[in-house]
């Protein structure tokens, strides 16, 4: 009996774990995180208020269907009534649902427009997704253009992890103590805390998909077309994400790594970043003097002329 009532008690405390849900996504973890952005916090609200909605819709109906078999059963003598049809009773089952889907859908459509309101950002980062890696452009950071430009990959480790016959334990790649089996990369994504950020998303070649649940969001990257998100990160962290539409076969060894830190070590980062300035070029020697060109001169008979 004590074994059978553990493994619900642990399914339990593992929905509710606060670490859990504050960072990024751990193992046998049951619920969503709530992420480090606004955004985040504000779809995990949402969908925590959905849930216990169709929780209380599926104690209501089940309750309902569980009180029929066993209650009106026809062992207990239970005669079927002989109506088929109630005019208040379907008005009743029709509005309600009706009521519900309104009452869900005005904070998800008023949090969708506030997620598609890039206006006011401090800084823009383009991302472009190739098989199999992302490209990530500093674009503009309060009114000036970094000059940063990179790819970020999947770590050395992991992608020699992942040749088959390697003999490397994907258990043993680990960070700071946590697995980071095909979740690492070679250049992670630094961002600012405490700024709008603005995100522009495009691809080079198919359909990739930029995913960070702690963020709170996915956006599409397609060839040949532009979208938008932002973010605004509030704690300081790594956090970690994946490729989420399939692009071929590779897909699952794109991911992508987001290093947030206060906004005064991120501009320092970005000064030891910039590109250095082009050298000055060296001053023209001065051309060699030419030649003074000669002039005619007119010379005088030695003898005067006989007459």
């Amino acid at each position: 009996m004590r074994r059978a009532l553990a493994a619900p008690a642990l399914m339990v405390l593992g929905m509710f774990a606060h670490q859990a849900a504050m960072a990024n996504p751990e193992p046998w973890q049951l619920n969503m995180p709530k992420g480090v952005t606004v955004t985040s916090n504000e779809v995990h609200d949402i969908h925590m208020i959905v849930l216990w909605i169709c929780v209380a819709i599926g104690v209501v109906v089940f309750g309902l269907m569980f009180v029929a078999m066993f209650r009106f059963r026809k062992s207990k003598g239970a005669v079927a009534a002989t109506w088929d049809h109630s005019t208040k009773l379907e008005a009743i089952w029709t509005i309600i649902p009706i009521l519900i889907l309104i009452g869900s859908a005005w904070p998800a459509t008023t949090l969708l427009l506030r997620m598609a309101d890039t206006s006011g950002s401090e800084m823009t980062v383009k991302v472009t997704g190739y098989q199999w890696k992302w490209r990530y452009e500093y674009v503009d950071f309060f009114g000036k253009d970094p000059g940063i430009n990179f790819v970020s990959s999947l770590e050395a480790q992991s992608n020699r992890a992942r040749q088959l016959g390697s003999g490397i334990d994907p258990a043993s790649i680990q960070v700071d103590g946590v697995s980071t089996y095909l979740l690492d990369v070679d250049k992670p994504l630094v961002l600012p805390t405490g700024v709008k950020i603005r995100f522009v998303f495009t691809a080079d070649d198919v359909i990739h998909a930029w995913w960070v649940p702690s963020l709170g969001w996915k956006q599409d990257a397609i060839p040949g077309i532009i979208n938008s998100a932002w973010t605004e990160i509030s704690q300081p962290g790594t956090y970690r994400g994946q490729c989420a539409e399939l692009c071929g076969r590779d897909h699952g060894f794109m991911p992508i790594v987001v290093k947030a830190v206060p906004k005064a070590e991120f501009e320092q980062w970005m000064t030891a970043q910039a590109p250095a300035p082009a050298p000055a070029p060296a001053p023209a020697e001065p051309a060699p003097a030419e030649p003074a060109p000669a002039t005619a001169t007119t010379i005088a008979p030695t003898t005067a002329p006989q007459g």
